[in-house]
């Protein structure tokens, strides 16, 4: 069978291609390179350039590659660029979705996986997120996941697919150099970026009711990211009556400053001071996963910690920054 993976050429994309194409999935990418890059995907995977909303395409790429799995990761996926154009977001992540599913429900695709977000959570106020916390999404980004799982849920329901709706937590880290995320949109990358420039790491907040101040997150490895895609198909291929909605995280927190402190220290840095400024709007004290249905339901567990995140964010960073080893 082949899966079709779509915003396959992009951050996590490009590692669930490795992920399953390493462990003998056939795969095809539908990509719109607004973000993604060809250059990530192997020499002998498929690629077609186009747009999730070209249902005349996807019903070409379904027939001719035999499709018979979607792993849907394209999207639009920053949160204060979705509050700005809500009517582009919506667009993308849901039209796109529904055009998506409606494709696959034409194909008599059997199985699909959706790529969803902690952001459905909003503000949470418990010491662990399982997937039973209520959402309450705060973005139109974090509107547009929870309505998409529902669409898909709906979608396998009534079209007999075996369906998982994976909610990402913080992804962070790299494979490998190449296919590290070239964005500055995440506190990782955006530390980077300041001491690349030379500037002090900026936390926001260092008055929230958690051990240092500073806020907390849970913070996954893209490889485990794209290991638990791979349990996840695996889980739709072998059960057709699969309804899943799991966490994707470590179950651990680490805070802001500490996740500086750790960048420092990779990067070479630690005589710098970040600055501290006043907190951001919406920022919730503490956002940690339970993984623990994950593991029930899949077997799956995250493999990697933090400072493996840090050290191969880093070498990615230099590929594309190279300015910024001293």
């Amino acid at each position: 069978m082949t899966w079709l993976i779509t915003g396959g050429a992009g951050y996590i994309g490009s590692h669930v291609v490795r992920e399953m194409t390493g462990a003998g999935e056939r795969v095809v990418v539908l990509d719109d390179l607004s973000s993604g890059r060809a250059a990530r995907l192997p020499a002998d995977v498929p690629l077609v350039h186009g747009d999730v909303l070209d249902r005349d395409l996807l019903d070409r790429v379904m027939r001719e590659h035999g499709v018979a799995g979607v792993v849907h990761i394209a999207a639009r996926k920053q949160v204060g660029e979705s509050v700005e154009r809500p009517l582009e977001y919506y667009g993308a992540n849901v039209e796109g979705l529904r055009v998506v599913l409606a494709a696959a429900a034409a194909a008599g695709v059997g199985r699909f996986l959706f790529s969803s977000s902690a952001a459905v959570y909003g503000m949470t106020d418990v010491d662990l997120v399982t997937e039973d916390t209520p959402c309450a999404p705060m973005s139109p980004y974090g509107e547009t996941k929870l309505a998409g799982e529902w669409l898909v849920q709906a979608a396998g329901r009534a079209h007999g697919m075996a369906t998982a709706c994976l909610r990402y937590f913080n992804v962070a880290g790299a494979a490998v150099p190449e296919l590290a995320d070239t964005g500055v949109f995440n506190l990782i990358p955006m530390v980077f970026d300041r001491l690349t420039t030379g500037e002090a790491p900026v936390i926001f907040g260092d008055d929230y009711p958690t051990p240092d101040g500073t806020c907390e997150r849970d913070y996954v490895h893209v490889e485990d990211i794209a290991s638990a895609h791979l349990a996840a198909a695996r889980r739709l291929t072998a059960d057709a009556e699969t309804r899943l909605v799991l966490n994707v995280g470590r179950g651990e927190g680490a805070s802001v400053a500490e996740m500086c402190a750790i960048i420092l220290d990779v990067t070479g840095r630690d005589g710098v001071e970040p600055a501290i400024a006043p907190r951001r709007a919406g920022d919730p004290a503490r956002v940690v996963a339970s993984a623990e249905l994950a593991m029930k339901e899949l077997g799956w567990s995250a493999r990697y910690g933090v400072r493996e995140m840090v050290e191969s964010a880093w070498q990615g960073w230099c590929l594309h920054h190279p300015e910024a080893r001293r």
